[in-house]
């Protein structure tokens, strides 16, 4: 398995020197109208700013729906991008965004250029999931369908990791970065049950588990063996 740093549904790439993140979903509390107690921006901004801190990477990867709503954004949405990026060039990392099925209004959010998919300096391919790839590459990482993992009555964001799960490259595909995102468990889903086309043997996929308290990354079975004690 590849070099890799969880922490807070994101995951750093020592190799490329890079921390990813997906599906961040600005403007999830206005189209819910739940009352989040932090603050979507605020919690998000802030969060992001103790990976940076943490990680120092050079560069931040949005890998996909970065927006919520398809058809508009509001003011408050923008603002919330633009404390992201700018979050991102404090710690002087590069922001990278890279587009989602949601991102339909994203290109004129700002001046950043968007990207269908992005190669990161160790040749891992960054896509929001959605859809195959352009390219190929040894390594994909991936959003898109919020996985989460059941766990004696408790139901916990993870991230998936299937070596040789496509076109003979390993895939990663981590949680919805958003704590206001519903999560999909994954337990006893079967390929056909990801929207991702990435998934095409699901019991390959080992869930991974940040426990930040414990400072500590739980490791799992692949889901094939892991149902057997679920």
């Amino acid at each position: 398995m590849r070099s890799l740093a969880f922490s807070d549904r994101a995951v750093y790439l020592p190799d490329a020197d890079a921390l990813v993140v997906a599906d961040i979903h600005l403007g999830r509390a206005d189209a819910s109208e739940v009352d989040f107690p932090l603050g979507e921006r605020a919690d998000l901004t802030e969060r992001l700013a103790t990976l940076c801190d943490s990680f120092s990477p050079a560069e931040v990867v949005f890998a996909g729906d970065v927006l919520h709503r398809f058809d508009r954004v509001s003011a408050r949405d923008v603002e919330a991008l633009d404390s992201m990026l700018e979050t991102c060039r404090n710690a002087n990392a590069t922001p990278i965004l890279v587009a989602g099925n949601h991102d339909t209004m994203l290109d004129s959010m700002c001046d950043e250029p968007v990207y269908d998919e992005y190669r990161l300096a160790d040749e891992t391919l960054v896509a929001h999931g959605h859809e195959e790839p352009d390219e190929r590459a040894p390594f994909y990482v991936v959003g898109h369908d919020h996985p989460t993992l059941d766990i004696e009555g408790r139901t916990r964001p993870c991230a998936l990791y299937g070596p040789d799960a496509y076109r003979g490259g390993d895939v990663l595909m981590l949680p919805a970065f958003t704590r206001l995102a519903a999560g999909v468990t994954v337990n006893g889903m079967s390929a056909a049950d990801f929207q991702s086309p990435l998934v095409s043997n699901s019991g390959v996929f080992r869930p991974f588990i940040r426990d930040d308290e414990a400072d500590e990354t739980l490791t799992f079975p692949p889901l094939k063996k892991l149902r057997r004690y679920l």
